[in-house]
């Protein structure tokens, strides 16, 4: 292994391309919103430096909090529906049975759609006139009437949504867990069959222990994925009824560029960043203490 003046000039060579893609396309960006974050700007108009005013406005903007509360109450319920979900779905994948072909194919499949082209699918099947959802509810007896799915009632469309997003991204996180899974050491396993450790005991004892850190990434994950949740509810909602279902990124877009607001956008996602960050800091902290 080479050392020297030589040795790091070669180790910087390698680094530059990754190190340039992250100052190139999120230091610079981040560093630009913040300063952005600072001024009065409507894109029609030269920017007007207005210090901290934006971020004042922002915490006493009640509409801004109530997207940014719906948007934590969202990832609180899709969250746990994908790891758990996804883990079950990885437990039978990764065991050699007849069902490992299909759920490996089934539920793998809607991750490679766009989620624009599955939030559009999802919106025409809770269609009220002729959604396949409903359809198939009133000819298996379980409604008596059409169910109004999307921009109605809050909880519904979000329930409705949630539903759309669990079928487009659990397989996601089942292929981390199968890997994850496959890679516990099989004589580990072994010492456990041998004991008479039954399936579920090996599963809550053995396994589930020695994945937890993919658990936790996976966790990760699926919050900032839901803390940044957008197109779904822009297509199948659009904020209704009366912007309840609008999420903290939903909220950011009709500030930024239908009400020409940039620099009061570029606030907004200031603070969802900082959101952000704590619970990367959180999850990194939890992987730490799991390892240890």
């Amino acid at each position: 292994m080479r050392h020297g003046p030589r040795g790091r000039l070669v180790g910087f060579a390698y680094l530059a391309p990754a190190l340039i893609f992250v100052l190139a396309f999120t230091a610079y960006p981040l560093a630009q919103m913040a300063w952005m974050s600072l001024h009065n700007w409507s894109l029609l108009s030269p920017p007007r430096f207005v210090g901290l005013a934006n971020y004042e406005r922002a915490f006493s903007d009640t509409q801004f909090w109530v997207s940014f509360r719906f948007t934590l109450l969202y990832a609180a319920l899709i969250t746990p529906v994908l790891i758990i979900g996804g883990y079950l779905l990885a437990l039978l994948t990764a065991r050699n049975t007849v069902l490992r072909r299909v759920t490996r194919t089934v539920v793998f499949i809607p991750v490679v759609i766009g989620l624009g082209v599955s939030s559009l699918l999802w919106y025409w099947l809770f269609s009220t006139d002729f959604g396949l959802v409903n359809r198939a509810l009133l000819d298996l007896g379980v409604i008596d009437k059409p169910v109004l799915w999307l921009g109605v009632d809050a909880t519904v469309s979000s329930v409705a949504i949630s539903a759309s997003v669990v079928w487009k991204v659990i397989g996601f996180g089942m292929i981390l867990f199968v890997a994850a899974i496959q890679a516990v050491p099989t004589d580990v396993v072994e010492a456990a069959l041998v004991d008479g450790v039954s399936y579920w005991q090996r599963v809550t004892r053995v396994i589930l222990p020695l994945t937890l850190r993919t658990v936790l990434l996976v966790t990760l994950v699926s919050v900032i994925g839901s803390l940044l949740a957008f197109d779904q509810f822009y297509i199948m909602t659009a904020g209704q009824p009366r912007n309840e279902t609008a999420t903290s990124v939903f909220y950011i877009y009709l500030n930024s560029f239908p009400y020409l607001k940039l620099g009061y956008g570029a606030a907004l996602s200031m603070i969802l960043a900082v959101t952000i960050l704590v619970f990367t800091v959180i999850q990194l902290l939890l992987t730490r203490r799991s390892h240890q």
